[in-house]
């Protein structure tokens, strides 16, 4: 693929992907690579490599005569992070906010009790500065910088957890935090109680105490889900 073809596919990706993901192309809707190459102006080449894409992803299968139809959500790769990210911008928000809050509910405080038993003096320093980064950007109101903190300490807590499943799910994490604030379902100002939670956390990480570090993640993921809810979808 060359250069100029990249963006091009992520535009083609990024405009199916949303439509299908958003219920506007039906189950069933069948597509055409001619129609993707007119709709989209792009050369065969994109249309094909986009269309290989949505396939892998369980968006569409794609079969010769009969072209590019729209599969059903039960054959979705839910953990793919661009198929979190655009059901975070459609129509299901408020359903996938349920559904990864539940998900995280499941694995992170089990990492964060993992870590304390697990993690290296240079994780736990890791999550500490994290945490302090956090309050930093949170007090100046720096939003995006206050995410790129969160989500370098919710990847070091799973990798600090040593197991290479949780660590896998940080992509996860890290699409649900920044849907969080691309969509406004952030305060302006992060929760000062949500910031202590974090470095509560990096605190019980570096002293070895599994059951206060795996409450006070429970209690990070209940703060934001009660944050976000309510919030316009």
């Amino acid at each position: 693929m060359t250069a100029t073809e990249g963006p091009l596919q992520e535009r083609v990706l990024e405009g199916l992907g949303l439509r299908i993901t958003a219920g506007e192309l039906a189950v069933g809707t069948v597509l055409t690579l001619e129609g993707i190459d007119r709709e989209f102006g792009v050369s065969r080449s994109v249309s094909r490599e986009a269309v290989r894409v949505l396939a892998a992803m369980g968006l569409v299968t794609a079969r010769r005569r009969v072209g590019v139809t729209v599969s059903p959500r039960a054959d979705w790769q839910v953990f793919d992070p661009r198929l979190i990210r655009w059901r975070l911008a459609g129509p299901d928000r408020a359903e996938q906010l349920r559904s990864l809050t539940e998900l995280r509910s499941g694995f992170e405080p089990t990492a964060a009790a993992l870590a304390a038993a697990r993690a290296t003096p240079a994780q736990g320093r890791r999550l500490a500065e994290a945490a302090l980064d956090m309050a930093e950007h949170g007090a100046t109101g720096d939003l995006v910088a206050y995410l790129a903190a969160d989500q370098v300490f919710h990847r070091t807590l799973l990798d600090a957890s040593g197991n290479e499943m949780l660590c896998s799910l940080a992509a996860v994490v890290d699409e649900v935090l920044a849907g969080r604030t691309r969509h406004d379902l952030m305060p302006a100002r992060p929760n000062p109680e949500a910031i202590a939670l974090h470095e509560a956390v990096a605190r019980a990480v570096r002293v070895g105490d599994p059951a206060a570090a795996e409450a006070g993640v429970r209690a990070i993921i209940a703060e934001a889900a009660e944050a976000t809810a309510g919030r316009p979808a």
